[in-house]
């Protein structure tokens, strides 16, 4: 009888989307296996139409967080999985794990659940000295009933998806996704502005990200009376960006979750970097991937894991002293 498999990433976009490379190694080596993926409400999107994924769960986190936990826990013991897979790290997700009654229950021996498990996997920190991806984490929690090959995420946007942002993909075409959570991670309005500014007149720049980032793309558009700029924020799905990414000759991100999305289609990216470090295990997975970051050697970075809502040091060197020539390098022009 085929395996069922469960895969548990309830964290921010960027995670699901790391934690897809899962779903392509079981595929591969179980291909009559059922599997299915559970998320946290709001990020289902991303897994529409997923041609791998029979089922995606949804667990509503921010509404009666305890109420739908225990739903969403009744609903995986329904299934019977023969193996739930954990990616995270934290109690309300190992609760779903340790009592799913799944055959083999996986996790991180860092889950405060993970007594309970039936299969304990170390979780490793990366560090300058020994970088580890988080792929590569994620692939340690399977690799003892597969093997060591690792697998790209992978995102999969539909024939509708690609008709949607066909009317976009005419000529050369950068898209910038300018917007993060975290402000230290975010490369500023001004630096963009900067930037885009000096960029061959006929490349045809798109701005992408979240209704939220609306205010901060009217800022860049209109430092950029000249520059050919349209405002797609709010108005594609996570899939449909993914699918624009894909044609564009440059995907300008920050530290992020857009980061993921060209890694997942395999287009090409330049990740800026202020605060944060590629060796914390985020770092861009496509063919042609650059890493931009400020080239004078700050005793101040990285600040902080995930970042901050303002430079601790009030100077913001990371972003500020990273050069317009760094980003230009990449579209063969000079500044």
């Amino acid at each position: 009888m085929p395996q069922q498999f469960l895969v548990i990433q309830t964290a921010f976009i960027g995670d699901v989307v790391l934690a897809t490379g899962i779903i392509e190694k079981l595929h591969a080596y179980f291909p009559d296996a059922s599997i299915d993926f559970l998320v946290r409400k709001g990020n289902e999107g991303l897994l529409k139409g997923h041609p791998f994924i029979r089922e995606t769960l949804v667990w509503n986190k921010k509404e009666g967080k305890l109420r739908n936990l225990k739903k969403m826990l009744h609903i995986i013991q329904s299934k019977k999985y023969d193996k739930v897979i954990n990616v995270q790290r934290y109690a309300a997700t190992g609760i779903l794990t340790a009592f799913s009654g799944a055959k083999e229950k996986i996790g991180y021996d860092k889950n405060p659940l993970s007594f309970l498990f039936t299969t304990k996997v170390k979780h490793i920190f990366s560090d300058a000295q020994h970088p580890i991806h988080e792929i590569d984490r994620c692939n340690d929690l399977i690799k003892h009933f597969t093997d060591d090959k690792v697998f790209k995420p992978r995102l999969y946007p539909t024939a509708e998806d690609e008709n949607a942002v066909a009317q976009h993909k005419q000529g050369e075409y950068i898209c910038v996704a300018p917007a993060s959570v975290w402000f230290t991670k975010q490369f500023p309005a001004v630096k963009w502005i900067s930037f885009l500014q000096k960029i061959p007149k006929h490349i045809q720049v798109y701005l992408l990200g979240a209704p939220s980032d609306k205010g901060l793309c009217e800022e860049i558009i209109n430092g950029c009376p000249s520059v050919k700029i349209t405002d797609l924020s709010g108005k594609l799905s996570f899939l449909q960006s993914a699918a624009l990414m894909k044609g564009s000759i440059m995907n300008y991100v920050n530290d992020s979750a857009p980061m993921h999305f060209a890694s997942s289609v395999n287009a090409p990216v330049a990740a800026v970097y202020c605060s944060t470090v590629p060796y914390f295990g985020f770092g861009p997975l496509s063919d042609k991937k650059i890493i931009i970051e400020v080239e004078e050697k700050l005793t101040c970075r990285p600040c902080g894991i995930h970042g901050f809502k303002a430079c601790p040091l009030k100077h913001f060197k990371c972003a500020m002293d990273i050069r317009d020539e760094q980003l230009l390098r990449e579209l063969r022009v000079e500044s």
